[in-house]
């Protein structure tokens, strides 16, 4: 099988898949890039040698070769490219194609009623729903917005990202967690309004008023930073953080690794959220927002993690207080959502299932996977979802 993967920029979220594809079929894997990456991405640590990697060719740099190999290829993968003259020539000769979609509506699924943007989705989705294409929707509310708009019925199936596993026995995860006295919880992200990073301060004081023992690890930068570090500093709880600015992929996960908490604030806006992976991977009991992407195909709340309704602090503060107070029956949460990384929502395994999944699909047969990656995607509304995370219907 000759396998083609077209997005905007190869990055540290799309590697682990690309490598464990390579690793199944070596020059039969191709990952396409359709532009450069922007300099904020790089400047943030996001940036790769695209030159030495093996499977990553440059559709700016060689567009005739890449433009065929897009054309012959058994199955093709697309991601965002900016370049949808380039997709519609795959899409329209009815040989096997996938997509790969965050949420169309992030702002609100009203926005499903503008007839220019209904036009733009029938040229984009809506047109080939007959055609031999399947979704494959990162995060768990994508496939509401497409089931709205009539796209891809009947073949609309979980994905997200696949950040780099790491393993461990429970005994050596477990002693990487400070034993200091405290709980150490970590947040990470830019620190724009959407990530709501002033949540943290607020938890801060809360957790002060209760007494308890803590340090909150924040790292990232943006345009809030100077207002959440002065706000530290005038609450005094400067030594209860620790602000690390933009920090290369690894070294996040380092910092995860020697945490009790990951919280996770974002608003709906965040289309999967890959930290989330990484907090898991880590060990760490997630607390998250449920209006993240990658909440309801990550989190089994009360199992693996826990999650809060739509933007509601309060409700997030008190599922923190009460990991505070009864620490000791919930820190299993933390490994319970490392194994669900570990053996499930990872590259390796995603990468068979895709290639097991695509086999079949141009054999014309559509065989999902019972559970986590290529499972079938429910169709919730996104009103529903926390309620349905709470009934465990997700």
């Amino acid at each position: 099988m000759t396998f083609t993967f077209v997005s905007n920029y190869i990055n540290h979220h799309q590697m682990p898949l690309c490598e464990a594809l390579y690793g199944q079929l070596s020059e039969d894997f191709t990952f396409i890039q359709t532009m450069p990456m922007e300099k904020e991405r790089v400047d943030m640590g996001w940036g790769v040698k695209v030159e030495e990697i093996p499977y990553v060719e440059c559709l700016y740099e060689k567009e005739y070769d890449c433009l065929k190999k897009i054309m012959e290829s058994d199955v093709v993968l697309f991601g965002w490219t900016g370049r949808e003259d380039i997709v519609e020539p795959r899409l329209l000769s009815g040989k096997t194609t996938l997509r790969v979609s965050e949420r169309l509506y992030r702002e609100g699924q009203w926005k499903a009623v503008s007839p220019r943007g209904l036009l733009a989705k029938y040229k984009e989705h809506i047109r080939y729903r007959r055609q031999n294409v399947c979704m494959l929707c990162a995060g768990a509310y994508a496939a509401s917005d497409f089931h709205l708009i009539g796209a891809y019925p009947d073949k609309l199936f979980k994905w997200g990202y696949f950040t780099r596993l790491r393993t461990y026995t429970a005994e050596t995860l477990a002693a990487l967690k400070p034993r200091d006295g405290m709980l150490h919880i970590v947040w990470a992200g830019r620190f724009i309004p959407l990530k709501h990073p002033e949540y943290v301060v607020r938890l801060a004081k809360a957790l002060r008023k209760k007494g308890y023992a803590f340090k909150i690890h924040m790292l990232g930068d943006g345009e809030l930073k100077p207002v959440i570090c002065r706000e530290v500093e005038s609450s005094g709880l400067g030594q209860s953080f620790v602000f690390y600015g933009y920090t290369q992929p690894e070294g996040v996960r380092d910092v995860m690794e020697k945490c009790h908490i990951h919280l996770f604030t974002s608003n709906d806006l965040e289309g999967w959220g890959a930290v989330v992976n990484e907090g898991m991977n880590s060990g760490c009991v997630e607390v998250v927002n449920a209006q993240v992407g990658a909440a309801p195909y990550l989190i089994r709340h009360g199992v693996n993690g826990l999650v809060y309704p739509k933007d509601q602090y309060d409700k997030m503060e008190a599922l923190v207080l009460d990991l505070f107070a009864n620490w000791d029956n919930c820190k299993q949460m933390g490994y319970a959502a490392y194994t669900t990384i570990r053996d499930m929502w990872n590259a390796e395994h995603a990468a068979k299932a895709l290639l097991r999944f695509a086999d079949k699909l141009q054999q014309g047969v559509i065989e999902p996977e019972q559970a986590g990656p290529l499972s079938i995607a429910p169709v919730t509304a996104p009103g529903k979802m926390y309620q349905a995370m709470m009934d465990g219907e997700i």
